[in-house]
C-alpha cells in the first residue's frame, strides 16, 4: 500500500487479542480520518481486525500478509452520536 500511515505500530509478537487492543488505543490518539498502521505476527488477528470494523466507526482500509507479517490500515472514523 503506498499510502503513508500518520501512526504506525508494531505489535509483533504480541498474542491475541493484544495486537486489537494496542490498536484501538493508538486509534483513540489519532484525529478522525488519519490512518494506522498494524503489524502484527499472531494469525487470529487477521479475523479480530475484520470483525473490529465491522463493529466499529473504523474502516479497514486494506490488509495483507507478508510472509509472517499481517498489515492492517485502518481509518480513524467518527465519533459515534448520541
Amino acid at each position: 500500500m503506498a499510502v503513508q500511515p500518520d501512526d504506525v505500530l508494531d505489535a509483533r509478537g504480541l498474542p491475541c487479542p493484544l495486537p486489537l487492543l494496542k490498536a484501538k488505543q493508538s486509534l483513540s490518539r489519532l484525529a478522525v480520518g488519519q490512518l494506522l498502521e498494524v503489524m502484527a505476527t499472531d494469525a487470529g488477528s487477521w479475523r479480530d481486525f475484520e470483525t473490529f470494523a465491522e463493529q466499529s466507526v473504523h474502516e479497514l482500509v486494506a490488509r495483507e500478509e507478508r510472509g509472517e507479517t499481517y498489515h492492517y490500515w485502518l481509518r480513524k472514523g467518527g465519533e459515534p452520536t448520541p
